[in-house]
């Protein structure tokens, strides 16, 4: 076994290790996932459509009530047949659609004086995606091989440190910004040696990662300083802020941590890439000398830089549309639709993690033309 693949094992151990200790400081006695609403939710299976009949028809309202049998798929009930009722308010444009024969729902077990009745709750979307995410495990593997495992193992840690670690820590009232930072410099460390192993070349790929993400950190901070944000950018904010009153949760936090780690991947990307091309250029052209490693890092970043920061900004307008295009059909003034918060925290995201991605470009470059050229040094002395 070579011993970069010995070293990329370890720091695969060392990493789970790390996130599960994490995992308990953060989460203690409680649990993360598991708590329940106030019914039992049982996932089954549709059988037959019972009946199906209109209700309270009173000119605008009309509510559908539908009667099916189902089979439950989990819980202690698995195997047994349930009758479950669907009720569908017409009044709303977007109600689910009648269940038909062979739908994999959701159904609510509540129970009252003794008796249990079910209720309609969702549809199973999970499994499609679960089959899509299987597919894209199969490309990864055919594609990448060896590394596709190594790319996948990250992966799955990054999740584990994204769901089990930052998020239990917001909500049991940590330090939002000094756990963003934690779970950002493990992400970074493990998926670098990971994927790269313990050297040089990842040594300095995790030095300019953490120093462009860092500086998108600082520019998030100073900027609220200008903004006056409040944090509340929608009614999910609201409601996450009045889910402790007696200690309520960072809403400004928030926003520090959703810049921070949504930087963190196209700048963990640039600097990687940086590193390995300065790393090539020096092992094939040992004679190169630290300003010409460095004037090389320079023009093969300034080519990504294009890309990455159009990657970046249309990653969050894509993912605030709707709300934009919400915004902009109630509000002519154009000054109006810019200064909504959420719309200033979208466009902050972007322009913080554009700028930390391009500090990435010469912090990596300088890092790399020291450590490479006094490496060089070393061999040529010997």
């Amino acid at each position: 076994m070579k011993k970069q693949t010995v070293q990329q094992i370890i720091a695969a151990a060392v990493s789970l290790i790390i996130v599960l200790v994490a995992y308990a400081y953060v989460v203690g006695s409680g649990t993360v996932f598991k708590g329940e609403m106030e019914g039992k939710t049982i996932r089954a299976k549709v059988l037959s459509i019972t009946s199906s009949e209109n209700l309270n028809a009173t000119g605008e309202s009309v509510t559908e009530k539908v009667i099916f049998t189902a089979q439950a798929l989990s819980t202690e009930l698995r195997g047994k047949t349930l009758e479950v009722i669907q009720e569908i308010d017409k009044s709303y444009a977007f109600s689910p659609r009648a269940v038909r024969e062979g739908d994999t729902v959701l159904i609510e077990a509540y129970t009252e004086n003794n008796s249990t009745n079910y209720y309609f709750g969702d549809y199973v979307r999970i499994t499609p995606l679960i089959w899509l995410g299987v597919i894209f495990c199969i490309l990864i593997l055919l594609f990448s091989k060896t590394q596709g495992i190594k790319t996948l193992v990250s992966l799955g840690l990054t999740c584990i440190a994204v769901f089990g670690v930052l998020l239990p820590a917001i909500l049991n009232g940590k330090n939002i910004y000094l756990w963003s930072i934690l779970v950002c410099l493990y992400i970074t460390v493990m998926t670098l040696t990971i994927i790269g192993g313990f050297g040089k070349k990842t040594a300095c790929a995790v030095i300019g990662c953490l120093g462009g993400t860092i500086c998108a950190g600082i520019i998030t901070a100073v900027s609220d300083v200008f903004l006056n944000m409040t944090g509340l950018l929608e009614e999910e904010s609201i409601y996450l802020y009045q889910l402790y009153p007696d200690n309520p949760i960072d809403m400004k936090g928030i926003i520090f941590a959703m810049i921070t780690v949504g930087a963190l991947g196209a700048v963990m990307d640039v600097a990687m890439s940086i590193s390995s091309s300065l790393y090539e250029l020096r092992v094939k052209s040992p004679s190169l000398t630290s300003s010409q490693l460095m004037k090389s890092g320079f023009t093969i970043g300034s080519d990504m830089m294009g890309t990455m920061a159009n990657t970046l900004i249309l990653a969050y307008i894509g993912s605030s549309l709707t709300c934009v295009l919400l915004y902009v059909s109630y509000n002519a003034n154009l000054a109006q639709v810019i200064n909504k918060e959420k719309i200033i925290a979208e466009i902050l995201q972007a322009l913080a993690g554009s700028t930390g991605m391009l500090l990435t470009l010469p912090l990596t470059s300088a890092v790399c033309a020291l450590f490479y050229y006094r490496r060089a040094k070393n061999d040529a002395s010997r």
